[in-house]
């Protein structure tokens, strides 16, 4: 039976693991192999790492880099940043990742989700939607290349194309509430859980567990992503790698679940 996931999601700038506010100034806050060892202990559900710099500089992802991470990853693992062909995705699954993260490829080219899907699985196919809200109406937009460029292509539209494609889930990330920790833009996960058959994990914002447990509420069965959150502590952000223990993921998941609208 599916159940919501609660997910940290690291972001890797030039080797080391960094976090951003609105996708912009990138902070260092660790080894990201240090983080991953840690994260076993707690018994994650799953790790989503992107690499930050590959799309933009234009370079392949750094594979030496992925196999140290599913070495050492004891969760189910996705990794996105850079993968713009079937072969480089082969690779990466090849080196025991089990989801591969794809976004400013797919925008270009919509059939690569059907190309890479037809040889690693579907559900090991994620497309990842950076988003920002038009300066007028209700619409989101999604953006590539760390927030820099305009798709001018809708969320909604991106995601239900994606799903008919063949991709496996789908991400949304709020570029506004990124790293700002006061919460997830409910309105964008309901609109696009009503549309989506697949599953779909919400990133951007998630500031308390409070956070979390109010997705859940209003998406059901969902990924509940994060990475301040997991990465920081305490009002002065202090760098500590934390997690819920199993009995208060439980309790949250639990008591979230019987509050769906």
């Amino acid at each position: 039976m599916l159940r919501p996931r609660i997910i940290p999601c690291l972001l890797v700038h030039d080797r080391g693991l960094v976090k951003t506010v609105g996708f912009k100034e990138p902070k260092y806050v660790g080894d990201p192999i240090n983080a991953v060892k840690i994260f076993n202990e707690k018994e994650t559900d799953e790790l989503v790492v992107l690499d930050i710099d590959a799309t933009v500089n234009g370079v392949d992802p750094d594979y030496k880099m992925i196999a140290d991470l599913a070495a050492e990853c004891r969760m189910p693992l996705c990794y996105g940043g850079g993968v713009r062909s079937v072969e480089q995705a082969k690779r990466i699954i090849g080196l025991g990742v089990e989801k591969v993260a794809l976004s400013a490829a797919v925008l270009d080219n919509p059939e690569l989700i059907s190309r890479i899907a037809e040889e690693i699985g579907g559900q090991s196919v994620v497309v990842v939607l950076d988003v920002k809200k038009r300066l007028l109406g209700r619409e989101y937009e999604v953006w590539t290349h760390n927030g820099r460029r305009n798709t001018k292509k809708t969320a909604l539209d991106v995601a239900v194309d994606a799903q008919s494609r063949g991709a496996g889930e789908i991400v949304v990330n709020s570029i506004e509430n990124d790293g700002r920790m006061l919460g997830y833009d409910l309105a964008l996960a309901v609109r696009l859980r009503r549309a989506l058959g697949v599953p779909m994990t919400v990133l951007g914002g998630a500031g308390s567990l409070a956070d979390i447990g109010k997705l859940i509420e209003a998406c059901g069965v969902v990924g509940a992503a994060a990475g301040s959150l997991f990465v920081f502590k305490g009002a002065y952000k202090a760098v500590l790698i934390n997690y819920p223990n199993p009995a208060q993921k439980d309790d949250l998941i639990r008591s979230s679940l019987e509050r769906v609208a």
